[in-house]
């Protein structure tokens, strides 16, 4: 039996930590820090367009696990959980370099809000496979976007967001495709 304990899978009494990691970092008052103001204007501009993607892709992946989460307490809504918290934290991430850049989020935000809740609620309709396989496929093109993003100039503080968010992205790929492979049950309750 697989129950999940403080973050961290427990099989046969075997603690596997490799699944236990940081979901909502700290953030210090002094890693608040003015950047950008030396961006040449295509360069700002390009930095403007990533951020506001990145903000608005987040809003909507929050809202995919948001809306596939019903009263339940199985192993998968609690890692839907996990992931929605997870994905609230990097939003709060580039809503913080947005501003720190001078910038403001994208008009349009909303229409990323309702992709991601009528992902979500399409999903939860098609069972637990299609909600694990939306995270899946939700998460690979997030990982490809950063990736490609990762290739843009960026200060040492805001790539190292990037790469911090990029991460996460891969571990909720692993938690899905593991959730997929050893056969969730609709019935797997936590105990």
């Amino acid at each position: 039996m697989t129950r999940l304990v403080g973050r961290e899978y427990m099989n046969n009494g075997q603690e596997n930590t490799s699944d236990s990691y940081v979901i909502r970092p700290q953030v210090l008052r002094n890693e608040i820090m003015f950047q950008g103001q030396s961006l040449a204007p295509g360069q700002r501009k390009r930095t403007q367009k990533a951020l506001r993607a990145l903000h608005s892709l987040e809003i909507m992946a929050v809202n995919i696990y948001r809306f596939q989460l019903n009263r339940q307490q199985t192993l998968l809504n609690q890692e839907l959980i996990a992931a929605m918290c997870n994905e609230a934290t990097h939003t709060q991430d580039f809503l913080v370099k947005l501003y720190e850049y001078g910038m403001r989020p994208s008009k349009f935000r909303w229409f990323w809000w309702l992709v991601g809740m009528a992902f979500g609620l399409i999903s939860r309709f098609l069972g637990p496979k299609a909600m694990l396989k939306t995270g899946v496929w939700t998460e690979n093109k997030a990982v490809a976007h950063y990736t490609e993003l990762l290739t843009l100039d960026w200060d040492p503080a805001t790539r190292a967001v990037i790469e911090k968010d990029l991460a996460d992205e891969q571990k909720h790929i692993n938690t899905w495709k593991h959730l997929l492979e050893t056969g969730w049950k609709k019935n797997d309750k936590i105990e």
